[in-house]
């Protein structure tokens, strides 16, 4: 082939509620007993404190009425009708009264705050709810929660030209998935049936690997043009296995046909299997001679090992500037004894 170099943990289980009796009964707190009535009129130590004469009692400015209401000459408190008849009682009544007033005020202010920015009550309700995601804002709103953005579905041939994570020392554990599913052949003639495999935790798309496989070989300017046809199958016994396999495991299968793949990283048909190894390393990455060419390199890689199974050797390009064959070494080589050749994945390039 192209590397031919001799031809979670367990869950805690949570405790059950206690049972048995009201919970609410058991917590029931005994009431207080009643207590006696305070006696009538204010306490002692109330008077007192407003007898004194406090340096915080608020004074008028100079020429400006005073902001503390007048006193009848009779010593009843104005508009109350039930006066104590003393200055502590009037004092009492002047700081409750300026303390009602600088709650009042206060609230105006912030209400007043809330409509010049534009805002109603229940949009400072809304704010003030810390850490709240988009999705609670849009139901508290009443508005449905938009989804997020979703990934961009890339095509077939974005995918073929992407290039894919994969380690050149990866060593697989050796077993295999056969991709489900099968796939008719286009065209008329000689039918091979072919079954695809990959190797377990490669990370690499195995349904793009069986559609690559099946798309190559049935191209006019396939093997398919020479009176073939290819039919993927998922069971039964096909006529070979083209399988994705890690650099470790696509050794050890190359070895069993007498092929050494560790030098170079490459693939290699296994005559001596039935299986048409794929260096899951090479089709992830490439190489140099192809550079960021992976589609096209792709399409080689299937040609020509297949090639090597329907029985081709190896061929090298004979003129400076021609396509290199398919069955040329493309993965090692595009340069020998100075001749250099253009890269090219196909059997028939021109059809």
């Amino acid at each position: 082939g192209t590397g031919d170099t001799a031809a979670r943990g367990p869950e805690t289980a949570r405790a059950g509620a206690p049972g048995g009796g009201d919970a609410f009964a058991q917590a029931r707190t005994p009431l207080p007993r009643q207590r006696q009535s305070p006696p009538a009129g204010p306490r002692q130590e109330y008077v007192d404190a407003f007898d004194e004469d406090d340096a915080l009692t608020p004074r008028p400015r100079k020429g400006t009425p005073s902001a503390v209401p007048s006193v009848p000459a009779d010593g009843r408190g104005a508009g109350t009708g039930r006066g104590t008849g003393t200055a502590a009682g009037t004092k009492g009544r002047t700081y409750t009264g300026i303390a009602a007033a600088a709650v009042t005020t206060a609230l105006a202010v912030v209400v007043a705050g809330q409509v010049a920015d534009g805002r109603s009550g229940a949009d400072v309700r809304a704010h003030s709810v810390p850490d709240r995601g988009a999705a609670d804002v849009a139901a508290a709103d009443g508005k449905p929660a938009e989804p997020p953005p979703s990934a961009p579905v890339l095509t077939y041939d974005q995918k073929m030209n992407m290039k894919y994570e994969l380690s050149p020392t990866l060593k697989g554990p050796g077993e295999f998935e056969t991709i489900p599913g099968t796939a008719k052949a286009p065209g008329k003639g000689r039918t091979y049936t072919y079954r695809v495999d990959v190797e377990k935790d490669l990370g690499l798309d195995g349904e793009l690997f069986a559609e690559a496989v099946h798309r190559t070989l049935n191209d006019d300017r396939s093997w398919a043009r020479d009176g073939r046809a290819f039919e993927r199958v998922s069971s039964g016994r096909p006529d070979f296995v083209i399988t994705l396999a890690s650099p470790g495991t696509t050794a050890v299968w190359c070895a069993k046909s007498g092929l050494d793949t560790t030098q170079e990283n490459v693939s290699c048909d296994s005559a001596a299997t039935e299986r048409v190894m794929i260096n899951a390393y090479r089709w992830a990455q490439g190489s140099e001679t192809y550079g960021d060419k992976m589609y096209a390199y792709r399409q080689m890689l299937i040609n020509h090992e297949v090639g090597h199974r329907l029985g081709y050797g190896h061929v090298n390009c004979d003129k400076d500037g021609a396509l290199a064959p398919v069955m040329q070494q493309q993965t090692k080589f595009l340069e020998h004894d100075g001749i250099r050749c253009l890269p090219n994945p196909w059997p028939y390039p021109r059809g």
